[in-house]
C-alpha cells in the first residue's frame, strides 16, 4: 500500500509538471483557437498539484516517521534534514502557484497581454519548482535506501 501511495504522489506530481509545460507552450502561442484548451488544461494542472499534495500529505502523516528514522540513522541523513524540510515548506508555494493558474486563465489570455505574461511567469516558476521537488524526492528515496543498506 505504501508503494502505491508513493507512486500516485509521484504520478500526479509529474502530471503537474508535464501539464505546466504544455500550458506554458500553449500560452506562448495563445490565440482564440486554443483559448478553451488553455482554460481546461489550467484546471487539470491545478487538480494534479492538489492531488499530489493531498496524497503526499497523507503519506507523510501516516508513513514517513518510520522512513525518517531509517534516513537519520544512515549516511544520507541530509536527505531528510535538508531536502525533506525544503519540500515541506516549498510545497505550499507550489500549491498556491497551481491554484492561481486557473484564475489567470479565466482572463482572455490571447487578448490580454498582461495576463499572458503573468501566466508565463507562474507556469515557468511552477515547472522549475516542480522539477526541484521531484529531484528532492529522488534524493530522499536514495536516503532511505542508503539507510537500509547500512
Amino acid at each position: 500500500m505504501v508503494q502505491f501511495i508513493m507512486m500516485l504522489h509521484v504520478l500526479f506530481g509529474m502530471l503537474f509538471i508535464v501539464g505546466a509545460v504544455w500550458l506554458f507552450v500553449d500560452v506562448l502561442n495563445a490565440s482564440e483557437a486554443n483559448k478553451d484548451r488553455i482554460k481546461k488544461m489550467s484546471f487539470a494542472v491545478a487538480i494534479f498539484m492538489w492531488l499530489a499534495y493531498l496524497i503526499g500529505g497523507y503519506w507523510y502523516v501516516i508513513y514517513y516517521n518510520a522512513e525518517k528514522a531509517v534516513i537519520l540513522k544512515g549516511p544520507w541523513a541530509f536527505s531528510h534534514s535538508f531536502f525533506m524540510e525544503m519540500k515541506e515548506h516549498v510545497v505550499l508555494m507550489l500549491v498556491l502557484l497551481a491554484t492561481f493558474i486557473p484564475i489567470i486563465a479565466s482572463h482572455n489570455i490571447s487578448a490580454n497581454r498582461a495576463a499572458r505574461k503573468v501566466m508565463l511567469w507562474i507556469t515557468g516558476l511552477a515547472i522549475l519548482v516542480g522539477m526541484a521537488m521531484d529531484g528532492a524526492g529522488a534524493i530522499i528515496g536514495v536516503g532511505v535506501k542508503m539507510g537500509l543498506l547500512k
